[in-house]
């Protein structure tokens, strides 16, 4: 393997890897203020399921920031080897999502729990929660869009 490829990997895992982490994190933390709000009423599962998925997306931004590292430099079809400098710059390519996704992923989950406690008392409130939460998607999704731009312009190096 050479060292660009060894990089563009390493790019592409960080990417996936880490931003996932801020997912897990994040869906674990609203969903176990949910659960404990639908053994009390579970009626508000459909409601509260938004909140438990939101915190998810940082993973997938992840996962697209991948995989399209991988088919650019050949991994996943493709042929188009990757040299040192292409390799660096996919592993720089892949740490804004992996820090964005990390760290939004997981205050996504704070402010869904906080939500899951305002569907609690006031259901008819649900929509504030998730704008609310959708805020901290904004950082994410300016660090996915940062990742991508720079994962499209690579090939022309």
């Amino acid at each position: 393997m050479s060292l660009g490829l060894f990089l563009a990997v390493l790019g592409a895992a960080l990417a996936v890897s880490v931003a996932g982490i801020g997912s897990a994190k994040g869906v674990g933390i609203a969903s176990e203020a949910a659960a404990g709000v639908v053994v009390d009423d579970p009626s508000k599962f459909g409601k509260l399921l938004v909140l438990q998925l939101l915190p998810g997306t940082q993973g997938l931004y992840g996962l697209i920031i991948a995989v399209m590292i991988m088919i650019n430099t050949g991994i996943l079809g493709g042929s188009a080897p990757a040299s040192a400098a292409q390799g660096m710059a996919y592993l720089g390519a892949g740490i804004p999502i992996a820090i964005g996704g990390l760290f939004s992923g997981m205050a996504q989950g704070r402010v869904c729990a906080s939500g899951v406690n305002i569907i609690a008392k006031k259901p008819e409130e649900s929509s504030k929660a998730i704008v609310s939460a959708s805020l901290v998607e904004i950082y994410a999704l300016l660090s996915f869009i940062v990742s991508f731009l720079i994962v499209i312009a690579i090939p022309a190096m």
